[in-house]
Formats: structure tokens, C-alpha cells, sequence
């Protein structure tokens, strides 16, 4: 049952980067909900690291953590899924 809620993390969370990301983000669906997925790790690690992983109520600091990991891993991702591909892409 985890995996099937680091899914569902993970997909919500590579949604929610992409729509705070600037532009529109080129690697598919499925790609997001890994990147969305390893962003929550990233952002466990840093709340485990810093003390803030397991507070009394709702772990805020943790879910911010872990969206700002996230946003990371799918601008990180979007750059290298594209030069991979090959769709050099003008930024600014």
C-alpha cells in the first residue's frame, strides 16, 4: 500500500511543480510522477536531515520540503529529459 501512496504523492506533487514552473514542460506524464515522486524523497531526506520529519500534527515544513524537491527534480528533469531527446529549446 506505500507504493501505491508514493504514487499518488508523487503524481500529485510533479503536477503542482509543473504548474509553478515558468513554461510549459515537455516530459510525459508518467515521467512527472517519477520526478514528483523522487522530488518527496529529496524532500524527506532534508526534513529527516534538518529534525522536522515527524512533528505533532501535520508536517508542514515537510510537505514544503518535499513540493520544493519536487520543483527541482522536474525543472532538473525537463533539461535533461530534452537534451536527451534532442529538443534544444531556447531559454531565457
Amino acid at each position: 500500500m506505500s507504493w501505491l501512496w508514493a504514487i499518488i504523492v508523487g503524481f500529485v506533487l510533479g503536477l503542482i511543480a509543473r504548474a509553478i514552473l515558468p513554461g510549459k514542460q515537455h516530459q510525459p506524464i508518467w515521467l512527472t510522477t517519477i520526478f514528483g515522486i523522487l522530488g518527496a524523497v529529496l524532500g524527506n531526506a532534508v526534513a529527516t536531515w534538518i529534525g522536522v520529519n515527524d512533528t505533532k500534527g501535520i508536517d508542514w515544513i515537510r510537505h514544503l520540503l518535499q513540493l520544493a524537491g519536487a520543483v527541482v527534480i522536474v525543472g532538473l528533469g525537463d533539461v535533461v529529459y530534452n537534451a536527451l531527446r534532442g529538443n534544444r529549446r531556447q531559454t531565457i
